[in-house]
């Protein structure tokens, strides 16, 4: 049996399928501010959301998958303050933008809302020292 590759991975992409890309490429880089890392013309925008982590929006059209109506994906983003990203997305009024909330037993203050096409982003800030943040 072959070994598995021993080489560190170097960084990670979830693809999410889009009608119009334009438009969601806009969202993410102009809302959420996310720095564009790779960009492959008309079929997918590749953006950085933290070093090793990225999300690539891709045309339905051209992409290996199809769009789809009921999204069964979320998208979170943990950040140091979660109550400035709030009251930013307030105030720009992003779609179905939830109160702010907190899950004692997984450390976390967050909230959801829905990005153009309909998936869920959550963002998030640990409220405790842990391995994937420090509060």
């Amino acid at each position: 049996m072959t070994d598995r590759p021993a080489a560190p991975h170097e960084l990670a992409i979830t693809f999410l399928y889009y009608r119009d890309l334009a438009r969601a490429f806009a969202f993410y880089s102009d809302v959420l501010g996310l720095p564009l890392a790779i960009d492959q013309g008309d079929l997918a925008k590749i953006l950085r959301i933290a070093p090793g982590a990225h999300v690539g929006l891709v045309d339905e059209a051209k992409g290996m998958n199809n769009w789809q109506p009921e999204k069964c994906v979320q998208l979170c983003i943990r950040v140091q303050d979660v109550q400035s990203w709030h009251a930013y997305l307030a105030e720009i009024k992003v779609d179905n933008l939830s109160q702010m909330f907190e899950n004692d037993k997984l450390g976390i203050r967050a909230f959801v809302f829905r990005d153009p096409e309909g998936y869920q982003i959550e963002i998030q800030q640990s409220t405790r020292a842990d391995t994937l943040g420090t509060a």
